[in-house]
C-alpha cells in the first residue's frame, strides 16, 4: 500500500495501478482506517464514509457546522491527501468524511463542550485530518486526544503537541 500511495503522490498512475494490481492477484488485504471514540462508556467505531451509524444525520450536520467555523478561520482542505483518480472537488469531498472527522463531530453532539474527545486510530492521522483537528480545537475551543499508529496527539487552542511534527 506504501509504495501504491507513493507512486500516486508523485503522479506514476501507471506504477500504482501495477503495484495495485499485483496486490489483488496476491490477495493481500488493505486494512480499511478505523477510528474509535468511547462516550458513556460505549464505543463507537467510524469509517471513510460511514452511513450505519444510528446518529449519521446529526453527525453531518455537526461535521457541516464544524466546517463552516473552520473556513471562517483560514482551513482550506488539501486535496493532495486523497490518493483516488477523481476531480478535485470529489476530493474535498473524501476528506470531509475521514473517520476521524466523523468521531469527532459524533463527540462533540454526544458529549459535554466541557470534556475533551479521546479518539484512537489503527492508522496514522493524514497531514489535513491533522490540521482540521488544530482548526476544531481553535474554533471550538475544545480539546482532544487522538491516539493514532505512530504518535500520540493532544489538541488545544489550535495547536498539537507534536509540535506539527505529525507523522512522528
Amino acid at each position: 500500500m506504501l509504495l501504491s500511495n507513493l507512486y500516486t503522490v508523485t503522479s506514476n498512475r501507471d506504477l500504482s495501478e501495477n503495484v495495485e494490481w499485483q496486490r489483488k492477484e496476491r490477495s493481500v488485504k488493505k486494512h480499511p482506517g478505523r477510528t474509535w471514540i468511547e462516550v458513556d462508556n460505549e464505543v463507537h467505531t467510524f469509517v471513510v464514509h460511514d452511513q450505519h451509524h444510528p446518529q449519521m444525520i446529526e453527525i453531518h450536520a455537526e461535521l457541516k457546522r464544524l466546517s463552516g467555523l473552520m473556513h471562517d478561520a483560514g482551513y482550506v482542505p488539501d486535496p493532495n491527501f486523497v490518493l483516488h483518480d477523481v476531480e478535485e472537488e470529489e476530493k474535498v469531498f473524501h476528506l470531509c468524511h475521514h473517520s476521524e472527522k466523523l468521531a469527532i463531530a459524533f463527540g462533540f453532539i454526544n458529549s459535554t463542550p466541557s470534556t475533551p474527545l479521546c479518539i484512537r486510530k489503527n492508522l496514522r492521522v493524514c497531514r489535513d485530518c491533522h490540521t482540521s483537528t488544530k482548526f476544531i480545537s481553535k474554533v471550538a475551543s475544545r480539546a482532544s486526544m487522538v491516539r493514532d499508529a505512530n504518535c500520540f496527539h493532544h489538541f488545544q487552542d489550535g495547536e498539537c503537541s507534536c509540535r506539527d511534527y505529525w507523522h512522528c
